[in-house]
């Protein structure tokens, strides 16, 4: 146990070492790159305003996303009223995405438990 803790610490000081040596590089090559994205002047009014223009942004796309909801709504309707039409292949479609549905879930609640699978260890 200790000689794995040793090497975690070995590579903790390696990577430290390379972000120190290579971090200010990489933060520079990565602005100049994306510095059409920079709002000039760059103040907290500015900051501000794109906040607003953001949050009211995504409030004027609710009723598209809505629309879209309920065309899925009916389409999955649709498919149920003519399941006797089904493939299996849309059903393994189906109950895969419904397996991954609820390991998202579980993955969640394991989360927020502190990344322990049965709760909370003292």
């Amino acid at each position: 146990m200790a000689s794995k803790l040793q090497q975690l610490q070995v590579k903790a000081r390696q990577a430290s070492q390379f972000v120190t040596s290579h971090g200010c590089a990489y933060y520079k090559q990565m602005m100049e790159q994306n510095k059409h994205y920079v709002q000039q002047p760059p103040t907290i009014e500015k900051c501000d305003e794109l906040a607003k223009q953001l949050l009211y942004t995504r409030l004027a796309s609710i009723p598209g996303r809505y629309e879209s909801f309920w065309k899925e709504v009916d389409c999955v309707k649709n498919l149920w009223k003519n399941k006797h039409e089904l493939k299996v292949e849309d059903a393994g479609i189906a109950a895969l995405f419904g397996l991954e549905c609820f390991a998202w879930y579980c993955a969640g609640e394991i989360v927020g438990r502190g990344f322990t699978v049965t709760g909370y260890y003292p």
